[in-house]
């Protein structure tokens, strides 16, 4: 069975988004390093913001009570169905949503204070061209900041998944293994530097959290969601029982009172126009 990955590889054309299992498969993560990013991006009371790869607004959702009512925050997405997800979650009359691919932003030159991309660079096709465009569409002394995942090893909710799965589907594996496509911090630093920024510097970050069963953590991804998902679902029956008792046993290492405690590492890479 082939795969017919959507638009930003959150789901299937035609899907709408099942915003409760990317929120536990995904959100639940990444949220924890938004502030990080909102901080290192500079925003503040008054910015014109950019939320590239917006997905369901979660960075956008924390951007809007820092930049106040003379500010606002643009989230643009690939994707159409996360941008439903944005709309539902965030009705707010400072919050605009526009499809838009990240490598062709249709903005002015100089027309934001800060670009943030949260999770999203590493999917792009060419991520050197991406960072190009919000070099182009920030204000001379603008911020942008962008985070990564890092390597499979260190994000093993989502590598060790990848890992189990590229064994029972080899021609995806380069699908598979796009989440972690910019974890080298030094090839990070070099497309930063490549598309023109100064004062850049990228920064190893850790966060941990508790998943209260082995359950909670794959019930999600049952739904599809995500790229690795996705490619999951695209397995027999029998494939999907060995892929799953397989993870379970390799994430065992992290389970405590039937709880998993596991960390994520992302690199959040920074730079001024």
């Amino acid at each position: 069975m082939s795969t017919n990955f959507g638009a930003g590889f959150h789901v299937a054309p035609g899907r709408a988004v099942d915003a409760s299992a990317y929120d536990r498969f995904t959100g639940r993560w990444s949220r924890l390093f938004v502030p990080s990013v909102l901080s290192t991006a500079e925003i503040a009371s008054g910015c014109r913001v950019l939320d590239v790869s917006t997905g369901t607004g979660e960075a956008a959702l924390m951007a809007l009570p820092i930049v106040g009512a003379s500010g606002f925050v643009i989230g643009a997405d690939i994707s159409p169905a996360m941008l439903e997800g944005a709309r539902a979650r965030l009705n707010q009359p400072l919050f605009w949503p526009i499809a838009a691919d990240g490598q062709t932003l249709p903005f002015s030159d100089a027309s934001f204070d800060s670009v943030i991309c949260q999770l999203g660079l590493q999917f792009f096709p060419n991520p050197a061209l991406g960072l190009a465009e919000f070099r182009r569409v920030l204000r001379s002394g603008g911020s942008v900041a962008v985070c990564v995942i890092s390597t499979p090893d260190r994000a093993p909710m989502w590598g060790i998944l990848a890992d189990a799965l590229s064994r029972f589907r080899p021609a995806l594996r380069n699908i598979l293994y796009l989440s972690f496509s910019l974890g080298d911090p030094t090839r990070l630093e070099g497309l930063l530097t490549g598309a023109g920024f100064r004062d850049i510097g990228v920064e190893r970050q850790k966060r941990e959290d508790i998943t209260e069963s082995f359950n909670e953590y794959w019930d999600p991804i049952e739904a599809g969601i995500g790229s690795i998902p996705q490619s999951y679902l695209t397995l027999s029956d029998v494939d999907r029982r060995s892929v799953r008792e397989e993870v379970r046993a390799r994430l065992s290492r992290f389970e405590s009172d039937g709880k998993l405690l596991m960390s994520v590492e992302m690199l959040i890479g920074r730079g001024r126009a």
